[in-house]
């Protein structure tokens, strides 16, 4: 089974067996997620954030949906959340509504609302950077994306959820669709389409996470793949934890009163996991490539990482200084696809976290310099990628050799500068097209 997922080309298939390799495959690279340790460590963050968010989050939504008369609305919705925990789920719901209601945003003063808003905040910022981990993006939103998209979808997404509920619930007592349902076979058609809408809604509201919060662009196909599977696994997951968890007796024989409070951390951390599983998913199906067992392994050379450094700040530079458009990571990838995209990813950030470059505010967020390129020497980006300073050799002698090397290294990359290259590169570039040939992607001696 695994030569056959693995070994053999999988162009040489059929259509069918193509799509049935890359679903065992990414089922295989799903499963390999779960047992590295990360992704159990990611949910349990969350959930030990969202037991601090939780009230406030609802508060929040409550408070909107109170200013349109759907507040009353939020009960279900939440008893519909904590379903696969029975009659305990409710009791904790109720006990995390009276929480809400007991909250008075009239006492509460400007400090008070803006924790408030701060711990929701924080929650969504959270979740962001689990996805963007998954996605290999170097940076999160600025804050005052984070303010503005977060709060737009807190705020607004509540009020879409459940006018779309509400929405449904009067199509379907409609005098035109009750008419169709005395028709067969329409009446069973429209039944069937009735009981999936739910359904659909929540693997619809999956899709929209896994579009909006990573920091990249991420195509609709990939998050429909991710926010179907993941609707299936939380029905699925939620049937079986209602039936062997929540419904075995010994929590309360071990926890007493407190089974139902440990029964909820434990759904809260199986959603997570869930969310999480469903990104893998998304990513895997907008970046396939990572589950070639052909693809390069993740390292890469001192030597070469300190050339692509350069190559990219040039790459970089030449965008700012020319006024193009500016370089993002999906087409610093493209542009190098023999360079495994985890460790380019990786070479990106740290550019980043020197302040040799700095990313837009753009969706996907795009590269430019962090400083004047004329200020940017070519030594002070070998360092960069080097980490460190000196060979850390243990023998004094060889130490002294080598601080020659890196000494005369240093004297010649300091005397030219980021704009060298690119006015060089630009150079070459113009000679190319005066004499049409091979223009050769690399820099410029």
């Amino acid at each position: 089974m695994i030569r056959e997922l693995w070994e053999k080309d999988i162009e040489e298939r059929s259509r069918l067996g193509r799509l049935m390799v890359r679903c065992g495959r990414l089922l295989y690279g799903i499963a390999s997620k779960c047992t590295d340790g990360q992704l159990t460590m990611r949910a349990m963050s969350l959930v030990y954030t969202t037991l601090l968010s939780m009230v406030p989050l609802l508060a929040v939504s409550f408070s909107v949906l109170k200013a349109f008369g759907l507040h009353n609305q939020l009960e279900p919705f939440l008893m519909g959340f904590l379903a696969p925990l029975g009659e305990r789920g409710e009791k904790v719901a109720a006990q995390i509504i009276g929480f809400v209601e007991n909250i008075r945003v009239g006492i509460l003063g400007s400090l008070g609302i803006a924790l408030l808003f701060y711990t929701v905040i924080s929650l969504v910022q959270k979740v962001e950077e689990a996805f963007n981990t998954i996605w290999l993006v170097p940076s999160t939103r600025s804050l005052s994306r984070r303010v503005s998209d977060y709060l737009s979808v807190i705020l607004i997404g509540p009020v879409l959820v459940v006018s779309a509920l509400g929405i449904t619930a009067s199509v379907m007592s409609s005098a035109v669709v009750q008419w169709f349902l005395a028709i067969e076979p329409f009446g069973t058609l429209l039944l069937g389409i009735s009981r999936l809408i739910p359904y659909l809604l929540i693997c619809g509201a999956f899709a929209f996470i896994y579009g909006f919060i990573p920091n990249t662009l991420v195509r609709p196909g990939a998050a429909i793949a991710g926010g179907l599977f993941a609707g299936v696994l939380w029905y699925t997951i939620g049937l079986l934890f209602a039936h062997f968890v929540a419904g075995s007796s010994n929590y309360s024989a071990v926890y007493s009163g407190f089974a139902g409070a440990i029964l909820f951390m434990i759904w809260l951390y199986t959603g997570w996991l869930i969310v999480l599983v469903g990104a893998w998913v998304a990513f895997y199906w907008q970046n396939p490539h990572y589950l070639n067992p052909l693809r390069k392994t993740a390292v890469l050379g001192d030597s070469h990482r300190e050339t692509l450094a350069l190559e990219i700040m040039t790459l970089i530079g030449h965008a700012h200084y020319y006024n193009e458009p500016p370089w993002t990571l999906e087409r610093l990838e493209r542009h190098y696809p023999g360079v495994p995209s985890e460790a380019l990813a990786a070479l990106v950030r740290e550019l980043e976290a020197q302040g040799l470059i700095i990313a837009t505010h753009k969706q996907p967020p795009g590269y430019v310099p962090g400083r004047d390129i004329e200020t940017i020497d070519l030594w002070e980006v070998v360092r960069v990628m080097r980490g460190v300073a000196g060979t850390g050799s243990d023998l004094t002698v060889v130490s002294e050799v080598m601080d020659r090397v890196d000494a005369a290294i240093g004297q010649v990359l300091a005397e030219r500068t980021v704009k060298d290259l690119v006015l060089s590169w630009q150079g070459r570039k113009e000679q190319e097209q005066a004499a049409p040939g091979k223009i050769r992607s690399t820099i410029p001696s």
